[in-house]
């Protein structure tokens, strides 16, 4: 089984390029990544996984810091985590749509 996503930036209305992702399971990180100039992360596709229950991370805080955004001081959205389950074979798909006050996933083709 695969695995992919895309992060697009809602703030400014394009892909997310240069925001760092980790995926785990457990306690244990089985990947680090940064989105490309299309905010995809292709080292992900190259990874095989087997059944079980997974979490992507998602540094927003960072990126949109990076994207010279305003922030508050904690700021609301820091470090975003998408638990997910993998239960059949085949390629699962988990975007990310961010900006600094909210976000939204949904399993993607």
């Amino acid at each position: 089984m695969t695995l992919s996503t895309h992060v697009l930036d809602m703030m400014h209305g394009r892909p997310a390029a240069g925001m760092a992702l980790s995926l785990w399971q457990d306690q244990v990180k089985l990947f680090d990544g940064v989105t490309d100039g299309d905010g995809r992360c292709p080292g992900l596709r190259e990874l095989t996984l087997e059944e079980g229950r997974y979490r992507l991370v998602f540094k927003v805080a960072d990126y949109f810091r990076m994207q010279r955004a305003a922030l508050p001081d904690p700021p609301f959205l820091d470090a975003v985590p998408i638990d997910f389950g993998i239960a059949d074979e085949g390629h699962y798909h988990v975007p990310l749509l961010a900006s600094p006050f909210a976000y939204s996933t949904y399993r993607g083709s």
